[in-house]
Formats: structure tokens, sequence, C-alpha cells
């Protein structure tokens, strides 16, 4: 397993992230501790959740249930200091998250103290915005993304105001770094400009989709990582399951995440249907496994901080850690980079 920094920060993650979404749902509270331990063995010291999960599928009944899984293991184990743990504070549009308000001030604060309180711990390395109040373009909004509407003055407000509220949080020792998710370029400037500006804490990491079939991050964001040392943790690296190939031809495993989330969050579509044939194609033309050949070909990424799995069984999450070992020949690579020409832009 290899490590990289995180920004700016000094802190060392493994390039693989374990992600936490769907316990709490699909997964028990013991299944979450035997991925934990698994992981932890592996090499594996980054851990991702957030206050919205699970989300497979979302709910007001079980939100805050993943860290509340991850918290009875810390407790258990004992083992705080040997992992680096994430978490979010969700944005706008839940009514049973402080009324599907906005994040202000107040929001945070809360919304920090309520995951310590479920992690059980008294800090968290790295604090994520987890979508912005002003909308985004991920998750499929691309197609009718409008930034227009926006009101500078008062987006320019909101993000003064959020930034001096993780300052105080960075002050009091709550939070370690702080970092963004579902964000763009020009978001993600604004934030590093107040930082220079207010001398407060730099945003060291953006969580934004990333995999074969949805690489928008290799553009303007791929120059912003690179020039600012902000890394991306890339999530949802399977496409929510559809490089697996499980999919294929019409395909709808008993329990999988498309019988319970319908159209994996608008990905699946007909369109995804020739590529991911095409990938899949290409691995076995090589002897690779799919989901191995799409981990490790994010691994090869230069802007990549780290990539978060998630896996509802074992033998998933085995597979998944064990693509750090996988190293892609320049023939697949050329092999991907064809395909990717054929289809950009597929979900």
């Amino acid at each position: 397993m290899k490590y990289n920094l995180l920004g700016r920060t000094g802190i060392k993650v493994s390039e693989i992230c374990l992600g936490t979404m769907t316990w709490g749902s699909q997964n028990s509270e013991a299944e979450a501790h035997l991925q934990l331990d698994y992981a932890l063995d592996a090499g594996v010291n980054f851990i991702d959740t957030a206050e919205l999960y699970p989300t497979t599928p979302v709910s007001p009944e079980t939100y805050g249930a993943t860290e509340r899984f991850i918290g009875s293991w810390l407790a258990a184990r004992g083992n705080r200091d040997k992992v680096v743990l994430a978490s979010k504070v969700a944005g706008p549009g839940r009514s049973y998250i402080r009324g599907g308000g906005p994040m202000t001030r107040a929001a945070i604060l809360e919304a920090v103290e309520g995951s310590l309180e479920r992690l059980r711990t008294d800090y968290l390395d790295l604090y994520q915005l987890h979508w912005p109040n002003r909308g985004h373009y991920h998750f499929r909004h691309s197609w009718a993304y409008d930034p227009s509407n926006q009101d500078p003055a008062r987006t320019g407000a909101e993000l003064a105001e959020i930034l001096e509220t993780l300052g105080e949080l960075h002050k009091a020792g709550k939070i370690r770094a702080v970092g963004l998710s579902n964000e763009t370029a020009w978001g993600t400037m604004q934030f590093l400009k107040l930082s220079d500006t207010l001398g407060l804490p730099r945003m060291a990491s953006i969580q934004n989709e990333y995999n074969l079939l949805y690489r928008s991050f290799d553009l303007d964001l791929a120059e912003l990582a690179h020039h600012e040392d902000v890394g991306l943790l890339a999530y949802s690296p399977l496409a929510a399951g559809l490089l697996t190939g499980k999919y294929l031809g019409g395909a709808r495993p008993d329990g999988s995440r498309l019988t319970i989330n319908g159209d994996l969050g608008g990905r699946y579509q007909p369109y995804q249907e020739p590529a991911v044939a095409a990938y899949a194609a290409l691995a076995r033309e090589h002897g690779l496994d799919l989901s191995q050949l799409a981990l490790a070909f994010c691994l090869t990424r230069p802007f990549m901080a780290s990539v978060i799995i998630g896996a509802t069984t074992m033998e998933q999450l085995k597979t998944d850690i064990a693509a750090a070992d996988v190293a892609l020949s320049a023939d697949v690579l050329d092999g991907i980079a064809r395909i990717h020409r054929q289809y950009p832009a597929p979900i």
C-alpha cells in the first residue's frame, strides 16, 4: 500500500480509502467491523464517512448509522490513532437534516458535534463540505447546470462564513484539516483565496466522482489540483457497480445497489452499456479483473490523493483493496485511452 500527502497538511493517507456509505442499510454493524479490521490489516489507514450515511438508500430512519458503526469499532479496538478519519457536513435539501437548510455557522457547529458524538472521538482528521449551498453539476446535474442564477455577493458571504467556522473548529482542535466535495474549480479557488486572505485553514482535498465513465476532473480541476496541491478523493470509482460488469446485458443481481437505488443515481442508462462492455473486453484480453482494472487506472492519475472503495461483501472488499498491487501495462493504458475517446461521457 502506498501513502500520499493530503494537500499541504502533512497527513499521510493510504492510496485506497475505505468508503462506508452502505453501513446501516446494506451492511450490518458486525459486517462493518469486519471490513474495518480487514482494511486496517491490509494497510488502509483512511476511512471516509458522512453524517448523511448510509445512502443505499438515503433515509431519515438510518441517518447517522454509519458513523455510529465506526464509533463502536473505534471504541472496541482502541485504535483511534491508527486511522485518518474523514466525515462530512451535509449541504441543503434534506428536510430531516437541520430542516433542509443551507450550511451556516450554526449548522456546521451542530453537525460537527453530532458526528463527534456518533464516532466517539474528540477530533476529525478531515472535515468536508458534502455539497455546496449554491448547487453543483455533479450527480448527473451537468446536463442542466446553469450557474448564472447565483448571487455573487451572497455566495461570497456564505463561503467566508463557512471557512471562518471551520477555522474556529480547527483552532479548537476538533478538526485537523478541511476539504471539499462535489465542488467546482471556481468554488475551490474561492476557498483557497479566502484562506490566503484571512489566514484560515486551506482546503486539502476535493472529493468528487471519478471513474472510467466519468472523467470531468481530467480538465480544469486537474490543473487546479496540480498547482494548488488539492488532491482528488475519488468516489464511485466503479461507477456504482457498473464497472464490475455485473449489470451487463440487463442483469440485476439480487441485493445489488441497482435493486435498491433504481437507476444508480442516473448512471444506469443505455449510453453506459457499450462503454462498460468495451472496458470488460479490454480486461479479458489482458487477463485482468474489470473492477481492478478500473481502480488501478484511477490510481495512475497524477492528481489522485486516494481512491474511495465501497463494498457490501468481504469478497468485493478483498478484490478492491488488491487493486493497489495491479500495475497496468502500456497496452492496457492505450486501450483505455482508445475506449475513452470513443465513449467520452457515457454517464
